[in-house]
């Protein structure tokens, strides 16, 4: 899935119950930091005409950051560094595991690639996740989840006061809010 559907989607868990904002960031960041293992795709592509090519994309992504020791480095951290530690710890727990869920079920390459997900990596290679019906990363499903996330985060954001931008900067989440409300509450 792309990485604004799992922003989003993180962003919904994090919306679980009444957190901080950094509570929420980080619940959000456990959601998306995995992807963090497809930077190798810009040394991939830059050697790619060499003679020694990095394959770092192709060998790592859903690898290094799609794993269970991932997982409970950032619930760790949540849990370590949060006011609200257990539950904060627990919602990056389940929004990194939504992560390898979409990622299972919407990721395939339009070559028919699937990734399979090294779940036990660094302990084990061998077992992998897959799902046989994983769709194509831009087929309609990948959309639809996309656009139904926005729209329950403008929701929540027009309820609550509070938007995914409230992460980077509360004038531009206080912005977001009052233009969603000007524009939706004689509608409502």
């Amino acid at each position: 899935m792309s990485p604004i559907t799992h922003f989003l989607t993180s962003w919904l868990v994090a919306n679980i119950g009444d957190l901080e904002v950094k509570e929420q960031a980080a619940i959000t960041l456990a959601g998306v930091t995995p992807d963090l293992d497809g930077v190798g795709i810009v040394a991939e592509y830059l050697t790619r005409e060499s003679d020694r090519p990095l394959e770092w994309y192709s060998n790592y992504h859903h690898v290094l950051g799609h794993n269970l020791v991932f997982g409970l480095l950032a619930a760790g951290a949540a849990l370590a560094f949060s006011k609200r530690r257990w539950k904060t710890s627990a919602l990056c727990f389940v929004s990194f595991h939504i992560h390898l869920l979409c990622d299972l079920a919407g990721s395939r390459g339009p070559d028919g690639f699937q990734w399979p997900i090294k779940y036990l990596f660094p302990l084990s290679s061998t077992f992998q996740l897959s799902w046989n019906g994983q769709w194509e990363l831009n087929a309609w499903p990948n959309f639809a989840l996309t656009a139904a996330a926005l729209l329950l985060t403008l929701q929540l954001a027009f309820k609550r006061g509070r938007s995914p931008l409230a992460i980077f900067s509360r004038s531009a989440d206080q912005a977001v809010v009052k233009a969603l409300r000007d524009r939706f509450r004689k509608s409502v």
